[in-house]
């Protein structure tokens, strides 16, 4: 009897190319050492001009697929959470089934910006619940692309990557996603945004580029809802999993500034050993820096039966949210 979801594999994918604090301080005429010192960010990967989205997807869902070792005409959902899409129309995510061979799978894109793997990730548990089929979740962002160089806010921040999970049908009780809480702050929908590209604001000739591009004009604010945002949706998750910090193992943030993941392990009172950083290194690559995190959690000490993890992220829209996980 299917009464739950397991995570079969991890994968997770970053561009080869390195861009350390010093290149871009030096383009946006900080100071050296400025970047680090308010988001913990040393380095962020950035997409070749010939990857796509769906090239770096692909290589995070063929990783998490082959630990799995899952047949992959049993794979029966694929969800692509990015806000980097390859076109605007079609989604991406039929590509990416496609390129994967996933040929027995439905395929859809969520645009659920930082918090897209967690919402993604909730809703592939509901159907492997439902239907007893495996999904595969990835996220995936090329956010270089969409950098405006002459905001050092978002600038100095965004990076590239992929991260992704194979959930399978599960009979283990209590395991899996076993606590859920899911939030949105839409009086503050334009905290972060692309001005233009929507049917709000569509393209027309003589269009300025930079309004293509993400702003952010409240950079503290940004902090403040990020911060209040994970922390609600983190201590709801616990409660309802009937879990304490002290039955967290590990903590995964999404890696959008240090400070933000201290405010909220301070305020969830979650060890700081605990807590998963991959931020330093990798930068903020929205939706996908929860799977990476994960994956090279796993690479370095795999997730052990019965370990509970804690997932939290918050970010435009304001949408955010926390998954509460146990690993059977």
């Amino acid at each position: 009897m299917i009464i739950a979801s397991r995570i079969a594999g991890f994968g997770h994918y970053a561009p080869e190319r390195r861009v350390d604090n010093l290149e871009l301080e030096l383009k946006l005429g900080l100071s050296p050492g400025w970047i680090e010192l308010r988001t913990g960010i040393r380095s962020r990967r950035w997409a070749a001009a010939t990857e796509t989205l769906t090239d770096i997807a692909a290589k995070a869902g063929d990783m998490a697929l082959d630990e799995a070792g899952v047949d992959r005409n049993k794979v029966a959902l694929t969800l692509l959470a990015t806000s980097t899409p390859d076109h605007l129309l079609p989604p991406s995510a039929p590509l990416l089934a496609f390129r994967l061979g996933l040929s027995a799978s439905g395929a859809i894109d969520l645009a659920g910006a930082c918090s897209g793997f967690v919402y993604a990730l909730v809703l592939a548990d509901g159907f492997v619940r439902a239907h007893g089929k495996p999904a595969l979740v990835v996220a995936a962002n090329i956010l270089s692309r969409r950098i405006n160089m002459k905001d050092r806010g978002t600038a100095a921040v965004f990076a590239d990557a992929a991260g992704a999970v194979l959930l399978m049908p599960s009979a283990v009780r209590d395991s899996g996603v076993i606590g859920v809480e899911l939030i949105q702050e839409g009086q503050n929908y334009d905290t972060i945004q692309i001005p233009a590209g929507g049917s709000k604001r569509p393209l027309e000739s003589g269009f300025d580029i930079d309004e293509m591009r993400i702003t952010m004009p409240d950079g503290r604010a940004v902090f403040a809802h990020a911060v209040r945002m994970m922390t609600q949706s983190g201590a709801r998750a616990m409660e309802r999993a009937q879990l304490s910090s002290n039955d967290i193992a590990r903590f995964a943030p999404h890696q959008a500034n240090s400070r933000i993941i201290d405010a909220v392990c301070n305020q969830l009172l979650i060890a700081p050993d605990a807590t998963l950083r991959t931020i330093g290194e990798f930068g903020n690559s929205s939706a996908a820096t929860i799977p990476l995190s994960l994956s090279l959690a796993n690479k370095e000490r795999c997730f052990a039966s019965g370990e509970c993890v804690l997932l939290a992220a918050a970010g435009a829209g304001m949408a955010g949210g926390a998954v509460a996980f146990r690993f059977a």
